[in-house]
């Protein structure tokens, strides 16, 4: 934003002949000052015919640096805002979040699990070996057996039931499947939580330029003021103005700079990786788009988004749990087969041995099966309500900023402009004090900072739409 910048006395040739001018008439008799001052009219009017030239006004407006309280000294922050880093795009830092983001890794790491539970359901039961050994000893009778050793070798076998062993497979399987989907519902959130640092940065600089030029303008505006003082046309109570806004300008870059600093670290964090000390985000807060109805977005997102994904299969799995338990109503069976030697004989036996469920019926389990289903089915519905209310949220606050940013755009921002152009025009004939100046420049500050703000907001809501799922 640029602004007509106030002349300073080294840089007018003009400017100097009048000062001068006026300091010699504190010298002259009454009858001489008579003549001086009609030169110091003329003096002035030249001036004046030269501020309101835009092109020769721009000419003679010069950039003044920021005064570093440290001296020579460069503070970490502002080695931070230096624009001379490696730059850093939206695009890189999210690819930089999916490779080494470590909520991602530990979703991802959910999945692995979840797939190595369905090997351990899809597995089968192991045979069990058993083997026996003693002795024989004979009694006395009439007919006495031999006495000797005796062994025997068996083994068992568990068979499963195959609906049983379905219904588990199902499970995991659904395990795996919300699985995958819960890492697309983090993966959403993570690059949500990198914009949204990113953007706070971008923010953060806007607002340390601001703050920077209107540091520029309140110096220029005090060494004008100061070189009035000089020559007697202003109180130094002027100066004085001039002089605390300079401080409180000068702090406000200060707190600038410091905010900024805060948000690369946040973004930082967000990113996970590692970063260059002076890395320079690069970007813009003027994104804009047409936003469907929200009728359709609503639609889309309870259809599509993750979290509602993942809470349908979380009811599905709560489902088949509840069929896994009633399959393991019917008891399961196990083949036995041994083989036996005596000193006198040998004999080999098969058979099985099945469990009779008078007593436990499964009873419990499938009631815990029935109340999962319930909690998923509510956690299904809670979801929704949050989604809905989240999106409804967002695209009004989408609408109402984007009104904003256009409104001051538009607008205020321009009125703010004119008013400080016309206060210092006027400041500059004579005709305002430097309190207009002042107050006209305060209002700029303000309305540009509330237009940052109303695009920062604007984004914000763009990123929770795309994190709903509302927009892509």
């Amino acid at each position: 934003m640029s602004h007509i910048g106030l002349p300073q006395a080294v840089d007018c040739p003009i400017w100097a002949k009048w000062t001068a001018e006026m300091k010699s008439n504190q010298q002259l008799s009454n009858g001489m000052r008579i003549a001086h001052i009609t030169r110091v009219t003329l003096c002035l009017a030249s001036l004046l015919a030269l501020l309101l030239a835009p092109g020769d006004a721009s000419q003679i407006s010069t950039k003044i640096d920021t005064p570093n309280p440290s001296g020579d000294q460069v503070s970490a922050a502002d080695q931070q805002v230096a624009d001379g880093g490696p730059k850093l795009t939206i695009e890189e830092a999210l690819e930089l979040a999916e490779k080494y983001s470590p909520i991602l890794q530990g979703a991802s790491s959910q999945v692995q699990g979840a797939r190595a539970a369905i090997q351990t359901a899809s597995s089968f039961l192991n045979p069990r070996i058993y083997t026996y050994q003693g002795r024989q000893s004979a009694r006395i009778v009439a007919n006495p057996g031999v006495p000797g050793l005796l062994q025997q070798y068996g083994v068992t076998q568990s068979i499963e039931l195959p609906n049983v062993r379905r219904t588990r497979i199902r499970v995991a399987d659904l395990g795996r499947m919300s699985s995958e989907i819960g890492v697309s519902a983090v993966r959403l959130a993570v690059r949500a939580d990198v914009k949204r640092t990113f953007y706070e940065v971008l923010r953060r600089r806007e607002e340390i330029s601001h703050a920077e030029e209107n540091l520029h303008i309140l110096e220029d505006l005090r060494r004008r003021t100061g070189v009035q003082v000089n020559v007697g046309e202003a109180a130094k109570l002027e100066l004085t103005r001039a002089e605390a806004e300079i401080a409180i300008g000068q702090n406000t870059v200060k707190a600038a700079r410091l905010l900024y600093v805060a948000g690369l670290s946040a973004l930082r964090a967000a990113v996970s990786a590692p970063l260059a000390e002076n890395v320079f985000p690069e970007g813009s807060l003027n994104t804009s788009i047409t936003l469907p109805a929200l009728d359709k977005a609503r639609t889309d997102m309870l259809a599509n988004h993750p979290v509602m994904v993942q809470a349908r299969t979380e009811v599905e799995r709560a489902r088949a749990q509840m069929d896994s338990e009633k399959a393991q109503r019917l008891p399961e069976f196990t083949l036995d087969a041994s083989y036996a030697i005596q000193p006198d004989l040998r004999y080999s036996q098969f058979g099985f041995s099945l469990p009779v469920p008078l007593v436990n019926r499964r009873k419990g389990p499938i009631a815990e099966a029935a109340a999962g289903i319930t909690r998923s089915e509510a956690e299904l519905n809670q979801h929704r309500l949050e989604l809905t209310a989240a999106l409804e949220s967002a695209y009004g606050q989408y609408l109402v900023a984007d009104q904003q940013v256009k409104s001051f755009e538009s607008g205020a921002l321009r009125q703010a402009n004119s008013a400080v152009e016309a206060a210092q025009a006027a400041y500059r004939l004579g005709a305002r004090g430097i309190i207009e100046v002042l107050d006209a420049q305060r209002v700029l500050q303000r309305v540009r900072g509330d237009l940052l703000d109303a695009q920062y907001e604007r984004e914000n809501a763009l990123i929770n739409l795309q994190e709903l799922g509302a927009v892509r």
